[in-house]
């Protein structure tokens, strides 16, 4: 096994990043942030003390009118910089998110494209704001127009599962609406954005204040959402998490784009592919190691389709390569940490307890070299009901259930009745009229044919439902409409 270097061995205690500068923290809480593949720390780094919130917020504050004046042009030029850092620093990034998150190499240099993509998005939404509305002569001498402008400083929550790629869903787009952040990562893996952020120092046109860094949790977060300079949030999390978020949001009368779990289906139609349907479930259940909200865990095999696919899965499920993510060979990775193992091994023991047959269990994995880490394998489950816990609720973890209907008729039945998430689902077929009846009823925000992960790209949003999302604005392009106010101005000189 021959392993790429890690950027580091340890990272140190982490800085914060406030007021275009690294500040050492005052605090006498501190945790640490480990390897998942390894089970070694890696970094330890400070939460954020009160008056470190107040002046990461105060520095932003600063920023908004200097950044606001910049032209758009400029802006441009700018966010044109960051995506030529992130080319030059590419490898390094990938290479920090396998250590710090526990992802294959494969997966980053795909994540840290993802974020390429969602800034020259960005720098083509500068675009959009170039337009304008403007009405002369609505009555005799009046003249009507439509201005965007930015609200103010954001709150930027990036979860434990996908934290570079969650700055770019919103970071870029609040850049380019004139909006400054304070991003608050998940203290899961906080080396991911205090490297994005070294990236983002060596830009020349950023004002200091307009990206800030701190640390902390629900806590830090509830205080910085909580001032009153900070005019919303843009959060990727859980749900649960997600509706406190949005409920404090609320009641301070604050904007708030909320992007939660997912209990995602795939239809399997006897009429399919079998090798693309094994392969795209092999990438859809297990990619990431089931850490995504697009993941897919519930398989809806129509009439005899499991029949035809099922060996050939379980083999291909056994066979998965685990490992270090470092190791070009790895396949499957380790579960971000500890805790969200431990969940994972929780989730399956109840749908046994349920009565779903353990087909492939992957609970005890064997790694060499990774007996300290977060290990788990392939596991595949049969005989679930829309009843059982399993059947309702997002695995995060890789897990597939095998589940038998009859027709599509019974898999909308499951994806619109039986599953309070909305998030998406995907069908396998060869049959157009099956896959546009699928397409128009099936009562999710993100739909997939013949795709086995349906992930817009940067200038589509991701188009949650129901429990998956809360507020109105989503991420990416969507993002705008999170970060901009409408400001309408009607004049008379005649």
């Amino acid at each position: 096994m021959t392993l790429l270097p890690e950027v580091q061995k340890h990272y140190g205690k982490l800085k914060f990043y406030i007021n275009g500068g690294w500040l050492d923290s005052k605090s006498d809480l501190i945790y640490e942030s480990v390897n998942p593949a390894t089970g070694e720390v890696i970094a330890e780094f400070p939460s954020a003390t009160d008056a470190e919130i107040e002046a990461a917020i105060q520095s932003a504050q600063a920023a908004l009118s200097s950044w606001r004046e910049v032209p758009l042009r400029d802006k441009a030029r700018y966010l044109f910089d960051l995506r030529g850092k992130f080319e030059e620093h590419f490898d390094r990034l990938c290479r920090v998110l396998v250590q710090d998150h526990g992802r294959t190499i494969g997966e980053a240099r795909g994540t840290i494209r993802r974020c390429i993509e969602n800034i020259e998005s960005a720098c083509s939404a500068l675009m959009l704001l170039t337009r304008g509305d403007f009405v002369t002569d609505l009555a005799k001498g009046l003249d009507q127009a439509l201005y965007w402008e930015p609200r103010g400083v954001f709150l930027i929550i990036t979860p434990n599962n996908i934290p570079m790629h969650a700055w770019s869903s919103f970071v870029p787009y609040a850049i380019a609406s004139g909006c400054p952040v304070v991003v608050s990562p998940s203290k899961n893996d906080p080396v991911c954005l205090d490297a994005i952020f070294r990236v983002t120092d060596e830009i020349g046109g950023f004002p200091p204040g307009l990206l800030n860094l701190v640390y902390g949790g629900s806590d830090v977060n509830q205080k910085i959402l909580s001032h009153p300079l900070v005019k919303g949030v843009g959060f990727i999390g859980s749900t649960n998490v997600g509706k406190q978020l949005f409920e404090l949001a609320g009641k301070l009368g604050k904007e708030a784009s909320i992007n939660g779990n997912g209990k995602n289906h795939v239809v399997i139609m006897p009429d399919c592919n079998v090798d693309a349907v094994v392969d795209g479930l092999l990438r859809g259940c297990y990619g990431m190691s089931g850490q995504r909200c697009l993941g897919t865990d519930n398989l809806l095999f129509a009439g005899n389709a499991l029949d035809a696919a099922k060996e050939k899965f379980i083999a291909a499920s056994a066979a998965m390569k685990m490992g270090y993510g470092l190791d070009e060979a790895t396949q499957l990775g380790p579960m971000v940490s500890e805790r969200g193992k431990n969940k994972v091994l929780e989730f399956i023991e109840k749908g046994i307890n349920e009565g779903a047959k353990l087909t492939l269990d992957g609970r005890q994995a064997s790694v060499a070299g990774g007996e300290k880490g977060f290990f788990i394998a392939p596991t595949i489950l049969e005989d679930v009901n829309p009843a059982m816990h399993v059947a309702r609720e997002e695995a995060f973890g890789p897990v597939a259930n095998l589940i038998r209907i009859r027709d599509l008729d019974e898999a909308l039945d499951w994806i619109n009745n039986k599953d309070a998430y909305g998030h998406s689902a995907c069908i396998y077929t060869r049959d157009g009229y099956i896959a546009r009846k699928f397409k128009m009823e099936a009562d999710v925000g993100n739909i997939g044919i013949n795709v086995p992960v349906p992930q817009p790209f940067a200038f589509f949003p991701l188009g949650s439902k129901n429990e998956s999302a809360l507020g109105v604005a989503k991420s990416r392009i969507d993002s705008l409409r999170l970060f901009l106010n409408q400001k309408t101005v009607t004049e008379r000189w005649a």
